[in-house]
């Protein structure tokens, strides 16, 4: 019993905390159905558990499955995220090719891939080429009325009535 107590005070997993309540409540004399309308769990929750713990102990309460380990180790995330921060331009093949080619190393998924660029700041949505919303009577209009005909722009302009922008 007090295995499972300083089990419970330790663990900040709330699967395994609610293992631990469930076989403690049991112990200390709980019905079921008491155990199962304080946790929200079902009868057959306290009964598994109970029995795991029986058998096993507290280590049976404990979560089986802790993750896969990540291809790339934090150092290697790092020189990957400062590699992305260096180039002007950003595609997802080049990323998939840097990585194969210094590590080794290929993501099952694009995910991964997604996750750099955004640690590394970098947005890895694909552009359009042409706004869909875009109007072209309103763009003329705005044209004509932003960009005045004796602007350094339109005189260099190749056509007469056309206006060029800077930047």
């Amino acid at each position: 019993m007090e295995e499972l107590v300083e089990f419970i005070q330790s663990n900040p997993d709330s699967r395994e905390l609610k293992r631990a309540l469930a076989v403690q409540m049991v112990l200390k004399g709980y019905l079921y159905r008491q155990i199962a309308e304080i946790l929200s769990v079902s009868d057959s929750f306290i009964s598994k558990w109970w029995l795991v713990f029986e058998s096993v102990g507290v280590i049976g309460l404990q979560l089986s499955y802790q993750g896969s380990k990540g291809y790339l180790n934090a150092e290697q995330r790092q020189a990957v995220i400062n590699w992305l921060e260096q180039k002007n331009y950003w595609n997802l093949v080049q990323l998939q090719q840097h990585i194969q080619d210094t590590y080794s190393i290929k993501f099952k998924s694009r995910q991964s891939y997604y996750e750099l660029f955004a640690l590394a700041g970098i947005s890895w949505k694909k552009t359009q080429k042409r706004n869909p919303k875009k109007d072209p009577q309103l763009v003329q209009k705005k044209t004509r009325n932003t960009c005045p005909t004796e602007s350094m722009a339109a005189r260099n302009s190749s056509r007469k009535n056309e206006c060029i922008l800077p930047g």
